[in-house]
């Protein structure tokens, strides 16, 4: 029997994964809790096979900061991240820390058990790429790299000098992104854009690892 520890903040996304879970034979629920911090802890105190972890849990705790714990001090323990924040960043640091895999949760529960499932049996799925959303009238998948490494800066309030300083371009190319990124998105300005990638969970601040 597969033991599984579901680390989720939201209520009623927790039901929904204890119910895929528990109608899955051969798995059995065993920890379910809203907050990362108590992860690394229980997996101390607990006989855990299997840890389906979300990213931003309760009181802002860092999923991906306890599955970097629990991969180090359990490197035996599968953890599969499962994620609604389609920010690249968030994929690449899931890897980074030593998850096996990750699931986005606009997946249904086949799609889960079947990554759960393979996961187990000792793969690594990871997406190519994260979902595509709609920012104005664009898709996210239209942004290039760079209007990306901007587009996280004005999320983070900067201007456009100090985005230039940060990324060692020059403010004029700042400003063509910007540019562009409006164009593409029909917004008016560039706080539109950073609240509009914010709401979207395009660009997402965690809390530090």
């Amino acid at each position: 029997m597969i033991r599984v520890m579901i680390v989720e903040d939201q209520k009623l996304v927790r039901s929904l994964l204890e119910s895929y879970i528990q109608n899955e034979d051969g798995y059995q629920l065993a920890v379910s809790i809203p907050g990362a911090a108590e992860a690394p802890i229980l997996c101390d105190t607990e006989d855990i096979d299997l840890v389906l972890m979300d990213v931003q849990t309760e009181h802002r705790e860092n999923g991906l900061a306890a599955a970097k714990k629990i991969r180090e001090a359990h490197p035996e323990i599968k953890i599969v991240v499962a994620t609604s924040l389609i920010d690249t960043q968030v994929l690449a640091r899931a890897k980074a820390v030593g998850a096996d895999s990750l699931w986005y949760k606009d997946g249904d529960e086949g799609t889960l058990m079947q990554v759960v499932r393979r996961t187990m049996a000792g793969e690594h799925i990871f997406p190519d790429a994260p979902p595509s959303v709609e920012i104005g009238t664009a898709m996210s998948a239209e942004f290039t790299k760079g209007e990306m490494k901007v587009l996280r800066c004005l999320v983070r309030g900067l201007s456009y000098n100090e985005i230039a300083k940060e990324l060692g371009i020059e403010p004029s190319t700042v400003k063509y992104h910007v540019i562009n990124m409006l164009q593409k998105t029909n917004l008016e300005n560039k706080l539109q854009l950073a609240i509009a990638a914010t709401e979207a969970k395009l660009v997402v601040e965690l809390a530090e690892e």
